[in-house]
């Protein structure tokens, strides 16, 4: 029989699992990634990852879910931090945008990563969406100028930019948005 885990080493075990996920996925995209390759990498056995998931899907949805939505934190942590509501912006930009990008960037399958998690995940990718606008919300204290800025700030994805040229973007979409009233 085998020892009951505590809380702490199943937290540890899952943000391993949903690591070495994110990495097959990123690397060799959606399709190709097998749940054996996934547990390898996590250092686990399959049997274990089918008993933590329903299934591949489950998975992927999870590892999205996760990564995104654990920014979100940091994110509301800058909103309320001292600084201009520029400082104060691009920091959000940072935490919510060009950290995860800086990993997508490298990823051969990044392209495949960002259509998939739309397709298995709209509830998760608008919970994103949802709880960055509330950030936005916070730092402009207008509620359509944070939704014209998140309109803005998603089109700048649209033809999957390296990092220094999306970061360009967003400081050039920053300083417009505090230059001029808001």
């Amino acid at each position: 029989m085998s020892a009951k885990l505590s809380t702490q080493a199943m937290i540890a075990r899952r943000a391993r699992i949903l690591d070495a996920a994110r990495w097959c996925f990123l690397n060799f995209g959606f399709s190709k990634s097998s749940l054996g390759d996934i547990a390898q990498r996590a250092g686990i056995s399959r049997t274990l990852l089918y008993r933590s998931f329903k299934d591949k899907e489950d998975l992927f949805m999870q590892v999205f879910d996760d990564w995104m939505l654990s920014r979100l934190p940091l994110a509301l942590e800058v909103v309320q931090a001292p600084g201009s509501v520029r400082e104060r912006l691009f920091a959000v930009c940072q935490r919510v945008l060009l950290e995860p990008w800086s990993e997508m960037e490298a990823a051969p399958m990044s392209s495949e990563f960002l259509e998939v998690c739309q397709g298995l995940s709209p509830e998760v990718a608008g919970r994103h969406r949802d709880c960055l606008l509330e950030c936005l919300n916070r730092v402009f204290d207008d509620p359509e100028v944070a939704l014209v800025f998140l309109l803005a700030l998603e089109g700048q994805i649209e033809d999957r930019p390296r990092l220094d040229v999306l970061e360009r973007r967003v400081r050039i979409l920053v300083d417009r948005f505090t230059t001029h009233g808001a």
